[in-house]
């Protein structure tokens, strides 16, 4: 799976949760600071779809776009790589970081020990 850019990956955040969009449409989406212009989108867009992210309909020369990759299997590949990068593979590191930097409730320790003990 090719990595995203945060503009790239902004975009799968709308049509993941749209399940399927016209450009117009990811732009509504966009927050109101200045919307970056249709066809800066649509080059966006057309990038996911070569990196196989989106497929899409033609309706003559417009197209409904929807995402090919699940939000779910991205969120793992993601993490995934992260965890190797930033952690070494290491839980214990990872759990060490969120219980020392992350400021954690006593309700969520007490959730990730659940969690633990279930495993």
């Amino acid at each position: 799976m090719e990595e995203l850019t945060k503009t790239e990956e902004r975009i799968m955040q709308i049509l993941w949760d749209l399940q399927s969009a016209f450009v117009k449409d990811i732009i509504d989406k966009l927050p109101d600071e200045p919307k970056p212009p249709y066809n800066t989108i649509s080059s966006v867009v057309r990038l996911l779809e070569k990196k196989g992210y989106v497929g899409y309909k033609a309706y003559g020369k417009t197209y409904e776009y929807f995402p090919l990759i699940n939000k779910a299997d991205y969120r793992r590949h993601s993490f995934g790589k992260f965890f190797n990068e930033y952690f070494d593979g290491s839980a214990q590191s990872l759990l060490s970081f969120m219980v020392k930097e992350e400021n954690l409730s006593e309700a969520d320790i007490n959730s990730i020990k659940n969690l633990i003990n279930k495993q």
